[in-house]
């Protein structure tokens, strides 16, 4: 059957559905080796879109009679099992690529999905159907600008807002990123958006979630390092709603967000170059502030409504927060904070700023885990202390004073005073 299956032969579509479901799956199968990807025939996907249209049909008609389909079950096995199918022979395979998409596959599968997603149930056979589906799409848009094209033609945006809220589309990677680059800078804020509400309300249990959240960081911290200087453009009164620096603003949260969970920090933790860019983004604001007056400039006073509403205020304070979580309990990172002056920078940026209010609290978090049992780190606070470098007022608002003992300055923490 197996053999049958790779020289491009399957049962008709109105064989018995057993029948068709055993070829299928062991198509499915031999899919995974590239060998046999390479040598599928056009008749096989021929076959698997005919069976995907005749249970699209059957559905329908099921709709269209108020009844409920006889097998429901057998047909979502079947079709979960047809996407597989497809899945496995788009990986690294422009050839089928190319065929499936020429066939009609992609319309065809995306007008089954809006029909799965009026289905009333909530049974794991559909979620399996779905979510092979959307893996489909996404293999399928992998790499290959016209079938990317040729989703966003059939999707957008109907179909993408329901995948979005229902939360099936951030359980496929592989479509977010092939289709990230089509969304307009407004489109991807509200992504991000939903994406961060997402992340704050789940955790990771199983190892396919893990996967899916590395995925999902990998890819957003990417965005991040490569766009984080479009936020420079809010120094222009002129550019305040300018969607790209938008963009990273919000990038910027959701990465907040997913290192505040401890099962999430430590992939975050060794993400290369994440670091390196948040203590780089917040050097660059920081002296765009001091060389103008804009929103990264620390004020003691608003002067307009217009300041409070700015999309920029706080953004200096959650880059010391991701600063600060990513340097938790983690030696390397302060060692790399330390290599990078990322130190001083943190230090002359706790002061109270309106267009920053919770930039204290976060500073002293942040420096807090960078000079736990970090004795360099603690050295380095000192010594700027004595000479002047470091506001010890600001120290003081942290829970924080230098002390000298047996000629060593030693950074310590103040017991407050019961009131």
């Amino acid at each position: 059957m197996a053999a049958a299956a790779a020289a491009g032969s399957l049962p008709a579509v109105a064989a018995a559905p057993g029948a068709r479901l055993e070829s299928v799956r062991a198509l499915a199968g031999l899919f995974r080796e590239a060998q046999h990807r390479e040598m599928a025939k056009e008749s096989v996907f021929q076959d698997l879109l005919e069976i995907l249209r005749s249970a699209s049909s059957e559905i329908e008609q099921a709709y269209k009679d108020s009844c409920e389909l006889v097998d429901l079950d057998t047909c979502l096995l079947l079709i979960a099992e047809c996407f597989r199918c497809l899945r496995n022979a788009c990986v690294e395979c422009a050839k089928n690529q190319h065929v499936m998409r020429n066939l009609g596959l992609i319309s065809t599968s995306v007008h089954l999905i809006k029909l799965l997603r009026g289905i009333q149930i909530k049974e794991e056979l559909l979620l399996t159907a779905l979510r092979c589906s959307l893996q489909f799409l996404g293999n399928i848009a992998a790499g290959n600008g016209d079938s990317q094209n040729s989703i966003w033609k059939c999707a957008f945006p109907d179909l993408f807002l329901f995948l979005i809220v229902t939360d099936y589309l951030l359980k496929c990677p592989e479509l977010i990123e092939a289709l990230y680059a089509k969304l307009s800078n407004q489109e991807r804020v509200t992504l991000l958006e939903l994406m961060m509400v997402n992340v704050s309300e789940k955790n990771q249990h199983t190892s396919e979630e893990m996967n899916l959240f590395m995925r999902q960081a990998d890819f957003l911290a990417g965005c991040f390092q490569e766009k984080y200087e479009a936020v420079l453009k809010l120094t222009s009164s002129e550019d305040v709603d300018d969607e790209e620096a938008l963009v990273t603003i919000r990038l910027l949260d959701v990465l907040c967000e997913m290192t505040s969970n401890n099962g999430q920090l430590e992939y975050l933790q060794t993400l290369p170059g994440l670091l390196e860019t948040a203590i780089d983004t917040l050097r660059l604001t920081h002296l765009a502030g001091k060389q103008t007056v804009n929103v990264f400039t620390t004020t003691h006073a608003m002067t307009g409504q217009e300041e409070v509403l700015h999309p920029a205020v706080d953004f200096k304070s959650h880059l010391i927060r991701l600063i600060g979580n990513l340097c938790y309990k983690n030696k390397e990172n302060q060692d790399k904070v330390y290599e990078l002056d990322g130190i001083p920078l943190i230090l002359d940026n706790c002061s109270i700023d309106d267009n920053n209010p919770f930039v204290n609290p976060w500073a002293v978090y942040t420096i807090r885990n960078l000079t736990e049992q970090n004795e360099r780190n603690q050295e380095l606070i000192s010594q700027m202390e004595e000479k002047g470098l470091a506001d010890n007022s600001a120290l003081e608002s942290m829970g924080l004073e230098i002390e000298k003992r047996d000629d060593k300055l030693v950074l310590r923490s103040v017991r407050k005073k019961p009131s």
